[in-house]
């Protein structure tokens, strides 16, 4: 719209001064509407619902002066400014110098309602303030550190009570106290900052966002909270290594490239199990497939080395060498004059023939044997390498040489895994090119119904099928947000679109198929994952957890699914088994499905985390000397679960058992794990008496059961019998010994039972395959500790019996007659002998779970840390170990022999005696 006009507007609708065409209302409500959306927050109303901002219009900020609600000031669309007055619907430009305006930022000082700030990229670019409501303006600052990038910050933001403190984000933070004459740098944990919020009140209360993350200060920006608090990691691409654990490997925004293993021995996944393996921010991430110790990641953006930065990461000696394909300084070269053109991200990709082969795709696709020592072009510019797209990146007024926005060269690659020197590369302005020989010869195979310009995500060869390849494409730079997903199967002749009923307005970044099912593919979008089950013909969104988020990258390692996403990190889908199965295993309505559990690996991941700190509180390290923030939260069917607030999630602790329920059946449901022999290990059921963490689950759909590869455990000693005088204060035991024995590798077997029906389903449960112990190993070892937990089960039974049979005497002297009353003194001595026998067996003066180091430890303690001692580790037990388990035992024995004694013989000799007097027994 024309910014000397004078326009109504009628209702919250379309302007409507006579003399203003169709295409000026356009733009006008696009305008006004965008910027003016977010009013509702401030009180003010206009319209509905936002219209889209019209391509090519500046980016602008809008702000309302908190005393006067029904104005607002909003940038105009050219030489000046806006002030919106709703309260009498008109609004008009105020002119600040003239000539081409950019991107503008305004803030108004909540303090003193009539003085604005402009921050404006010009033909006389700086800060400007008015300080009569926008009559009048100065040019307080043309310092240009305020203004680099300007379409990337332009931020500037009024001290809520302070009226001559006024900040502005860029590459730093600044701060002004004389109304933006002079400024001074507030230090903040991470460059590139971009946001600021001020507490109205108290303006040392701040919030802080930037390229990593988002900070709190409560002294006014002095000191600041960390950024490593929250899983905000913006992951370009990712790469997965062949090591056990896996790794997982991701280029981060504005930050290094990472290393995150999928799982870690304290039972969370914590910053100091990461690892560094270069600067990469911006590109592609690969991971030598024979040495995971070598990485090679795209770092433009990061590193020396300019447009195609490539670093060679060695884990061994922590040197990352640029082997750039051509390393030429570039910055602010158009690219119409450079050799070679590489994007921001550019593909990276090892041969899956040839360890020794390294692919790097710019406008030509080029290739190394010698680890980047070296590189070949292996083809002709794949792209339109259209001189007219190819200048300077940045603005008219401001170029911008960061190389973000190199366009016109390769955005993914492939080689296929079925055919040696296959070559695929798609185009970041829309092509498809195939090689059958190498790169020798080439031809465009780019689909007819592929958008002009489209960004071609990705190149997927179907694992099943040598001639099927799938292809993703997003065209939302050009204001098209529609879906675009093809296929072919005839090695790229014909293509046909597997959109089919694809929701429409997700961008489509990135799919992948699944190497075991044939037809199951998943898409990356802007919003989340969505899964097909029969090759596209109908989508679904993935539920599980994962938030709304842009997916920028999938892979499939094993059976699981792995989303890098651009502002939530990594995310891991533990197990698709059931994906992979549910059409074969589905036959009729009313089915109980049971799938088949994938091999579950027996490992040492639960060490401690949650265990140390149980309070309703954050746990502040998952282990002594290790930080780490997690809470626990009651779920509304009564189990807990331990979130984290900076550290990962482990994958779960045990055999993940999946099944499916058309409807929540109204039988009981019941769950059982049997050996290779068919002896029955543990049992589950829904019922309500069934520990919420154990219980099984009836939901419709699909169902998830974790059983934890554990026998059952030693039985408790009764609360209940315990003698206090209070209630201890800590629930937790730190020193309990109550897990039962894990399952030695091997074949087992679950079954689901619901009414009349079951079903059945073997799996294997594998060692970790960094061990070396032997089946004979972790027999002998599980042999013992099943022993020993049995053992301490027969000990706590047996002082439990002790307890219930002393508080049965010591209240005979109430139940006796009075001519009975010399038995009393019998009973008491009776208590003296039991105490004898429950003091050998267990420490009887504890007096809260954690008084454990203030007395003698009892069998019950040595039982219990003997466990500990031979379970702690895949090993066989020392032979130390097991001469102290002998000579326990029959420690245990000989106070069990002499309960055994005492029930049999003077215990049943005064049973005799108070029968006679009409009264119930002592029992055990």
């Amino acid at each position: 719209a024309n910014s000397a006009k004078r326009c109504h507007l009628d209702n919250g609708n379309l302007p409507n001064e006579p003399g203003l065409s169709e295409s000026e209302k356009a733009d006008t409500v696009g305008f006004l509407g965008e910027m003016l959306r977010i009013l509702p927050l401030l009180g003010v109303h206009v319209f509905a619902q936002p219209k889209p901002v019209i391509p090519g219009e500046p980016d602008m900020e809008v702000e309302t002066p908190p005393d006067e609600r029904d104005t607002v000031v909003v940038p105009a669309q050219e030489e000046g400014f806006q002030q919106v007055f709703l309260g009498q619907d008109c609004w008009y430009a105020i002119r600040i110098g003239g000539g081409m305006l950019g991107k503008i930022g305004v803030t108004v000082s909540p303090a003193q309602s009539n003085r604005v700030w402009v921050l404006v990229e010009c033909e006389k670019s700086g800060l400007y303030r008015s300080d009569d409501g926008g009559d009048t303006w100065q040019l307080i600052s043309p310092n240009r550190d305020l203004l680099h990038r300007p379409w990337y910050y332009t931020h500037v933001f009024a001290d809520s009570t302070h009226s001559d403190t006024v900040y502005v984000t860029n590459f730093d933070m600044w701060k002004s106290t004389n109304g933006g004459k002079d400024f001074h740098e507030v230090t903040t944990p991470h460059g590139d900052n971009h946001d600021l919020w001020i507490d109205p009140v108290n303006n040392q209360r701040m919030v802080q966002g930037n390229d990593g993350g988002a900070n709190v200060s409560f002294n006014g920006g002095e000191t600041w909270s960390t950024i490593y608090n929250q899983p905000t990691a913006q992951i370009y691409r990712m790469d997965i290594d062949n090591q056990f654990p896996y790794r997982v490997y991701g280029t981060q925004q504005d930050n290094t490239s990472i290393s995150v293993p999928s799982a870690a021995e304290w039972g969370v996944i914590t910053m100091a199990d990461c690892t560094i393996p270069g600067t990469g921010e911006s590109g592609f991430i690969t991971v030598h497939p024979e040495d995971p110790n070598i990485v090679y990641v795209g770092c433009v953006g990061s590193s020396p080395g300019g447009n195609g930065a490539l670093q060679r990461y060695d884990h061994s000696t922590r040197q990352a060498r640029l082997v750039n394909v051509w390393p030429e300084q570039q910055t602010g070269v158009p690219q119409r004059e450079l050799k070679y053109r590489f994007a921001w991200t550019f593909p990276i990709v090892f041969s899956p023939h040839d360890p020794k082969t390294l692919y790097a795709g710019g406008n030509h696709l080029f290739r190394t044997r010698n680890e980047g020592q070296s590189w070949e072009a292996i083809s002709p510019d794949l792209s339109r390498n259209d001189p007219e797209k190819l200048g300077s990146s940045g603005g008219p007024l401001t170029g911008d040489g960061a190389s973000a926005e190199a366009y016109a060269s390769l955005a993914t690659f492939a080689e296929s895994p079925h055919r040696p020197g296959e070559l695929w590369a798609g185009t970041d302005d829309g092509l498809v090119h195939s090689s059958k020989d190498g790169g020798q010869n080439w031809r465009n195979v780019t689909p007819k119904a592929m958008p002009d310009l489209a960004y071609v995500g990705t190149v997927e060869i179907s694992p099943d099928d040598a001639d099927t390849i799938y292809l993703t494409a997003t065209c939302y730079k050009l204001d098209d947000y529609e879906p675009y997903l093809f296929q072919s199967k005839d090695g790229g002749k014909s293509w046909q679109s597997i959109v089919g009923d694809f929701p429409a307005g997700e961008i489509t970044r990135v799919l992948r198929a699944d190497p075991v099912r044939a037809g199951l593919l998943f898409v990356g979008t802007e919003t989340g994952v969505f899964y097909t089950l029969n090759d596209g013909r109908n989508w679904m969104r993935m539920q599980g957890g994962i938030p709304v988020v842009p997916v920028y990258d999938l892979k499939i390692k094993d059976s699981d699914l792995v989303a890098a996403t651009h502002g939530r990190s990594f995310w891991i889908l533990d197990d698709i088994t059931p994906l992979r199965k549910i059409s074969a295993n589905k036959r009729k309505k009313g089915d109980l499905v049971l799938f088949k559990p994938r091999p579950t690996y027996r490992l040492k991941l639960q060490w401690a985390a949650g265990m140390i700190f149980t309070g309703d509180g954050k746990a502040y390290g998952p282990a002594f000397g290790l930080p780490g923030t997690t809470y626990p939260v009651k779920l509304a069917d009564g189990t807990t679960e331990r979130r984290h607030l900076d550290a990962g999630e482990n994958p779960p602790a045990g055999a993940i058992i999946y099944y499916w329920l058309d409807n929540p059946p109204e039988d009981g449901l019941a769950l059982s794990i049997r050996d290779a022999k068919g002896n029955t290990i543990a049992q589950f059921s829904d019922d309500e008496s069934q520990d919420p963490n154990q219980r099984l689950t009836k939901h419709k759909g699909m169902n998830r059961f974790i059983w934890n590869i554990r026998y059952p455990a030693p039985e408790k000693l009764d609360p209940d019998l315990v003698e206090r005088s209070y209630e201890p204060l800590s629930k937790s035991d730190i020193f309990s010994k109550d897990g039962g024995p894990t399952a030695p590798p091997g074949d087992y077997s679950v079954k689901l039972e619901c009414g009349g029906s079951s079903q059945d389903a073997s799996f294997e449960l594998c060692k970790d395959p960094r061990v070396e112990t032997t089946q004979t190993d972790f027999d002998e070892q599980f042999t013992l500790v099943q022993s020993l937990t049995a053992k301490l089960s027969d000990l706590r039974s047996s002082v439990n019996r002790i307890r219930r049979m002393k508080n049965q005497l010591r209240e005979l002297s109430s139940r006796l007659p009075i001519k009975r009353r010399a038995l009393v003194t019998q009973a008491n001595k009776l208590v003296t002998r039991l105490e004898a026998i429950e003091g050998a067996l267990i420490n009887v003066h504890r007096e809260t779970p954690r008084d454990i180091l203030r007395h003698t430890a009892g069998l019950d303690d040595t039982l219990g840390d003997l466990i500990s001692i031979v379970a702690i580790a895949d090993f066989a037990p020392t032979d130390q170990a097991k001469e102290v388990a002998k000579e326990t035992v029959v420690q245990v024995d000989r106070q069990i022999a002499k309960l055994d004694k005492l029930i049999d013989g003077s215990i049943a000799a005064l049973n005799e005696k108070i029968v006679i007097a009409g009264i119930s027994t002592i029992g055990a």
